[in-house]
């Protein structure tokens, strides 16, 4: 059977159980965008398993294996990408990785490659994985970030006291319906956090009810552009734990 291979990179964003051994492994590659892997002997049981490295944004590098004949993809020589020192132990961000990951598995359909896309979830794993302040915040300005590689992002200078217009992505003096914008203080968070440097996110200052009210304006801002957003179960957890 011909087999075309190809070397890439992934961010795992979950896996399904197959038959006694197997795995269908959903992952965002740099190479082919979305796909879905048949992965073989990899379940706890098996020996010399890898189900280790196959945990929700755990990024890997390994050889990607396609044939016509196949359904789907395989993958050989998986290896760790990044090396996690502190994601898997801490609860937080443990947390914030399994949130990321359902975005991503719900939001990003395309199996079509984007570099943009990719770049920005490598290193947003990388980026959490090495914070040591702020990280009630790191969902929050992973929200605000996304919305770049997507396509909707604010595209014009902000002013103190702005809306944000959720309809075309403007910041604006003018007020607006609220279901059809940002308050002026949701929007200067919005600013906040596209302009934060992920290293400084302690250096915003939020409290909890800043967060649960800045969170549901982005859900409301996602929704308009992307109605899955709301399927999103994690959500509930962040805006109980954070």
């Amino acid at each position: 059977m011909s087999m075309k291979s190809y070397k890439a990179r992934g961010i795992v964003l979950g896996t399904l159980k197959y038959g006694e051994k197997g795995v269908i492994v959903h992952m965002l590659t740099d190479v082919v965008g979305r796909q879905s892997y048949m992965v073989q002997g990899v379940r706890p049981t098996a020996r010399g398993s890898k189900m280790a490295l196959l945990q929700p944004m755990f990024a890997v590098e390994f050889e990607g294996l396609q044939s016509q004949k196949m359904s789907m993809h395989r993958m050989k020589d998986l290896v760790p990408g990044i090396v996690l020192q502190s994601t898997p132990f801490d609860v937080r961000k443990s947390t914030m990785a399994l949130f990321m990951a359902e975005v991503f598995y719900r939001l990003i359909k395309e199996s079509e490659p984007a570099d943009g896309l990719f770049d920005f979830v490598w290193g947003s794993v990388e980026a959490l994985d090495a914070l040591d302040e702020g990280i009630a915040n790191f969902h929050l300005w992973f929200l605000a970030n996304l919305s770049r590689p997507l396509g909707f992002s604010p595209d014009n200078e902000y002013n103190d006291g702005d809306y944000l217009d959720i309809r075309d992505g403007h910041f604006t003096a003018i007020p607006l319906m609220r279901s059809e914008s940002l308050s002026p203080d949701n929007a200067r968070i919005l600013h906040d956090m596209l302009e934060c440097d992920v290293r400084y996110l302690g250096e915003i200052g939020l409290n909890r009810a800043q967060r649960v009210e800045f969170l549901e304006a982005m859900l409301k801002y996602y929704s308009y552009h992307l109605d899955t957003i709301r399927s999103v179960e994690s959500l509930r957890i962040l805006q109980e734990v954070f």
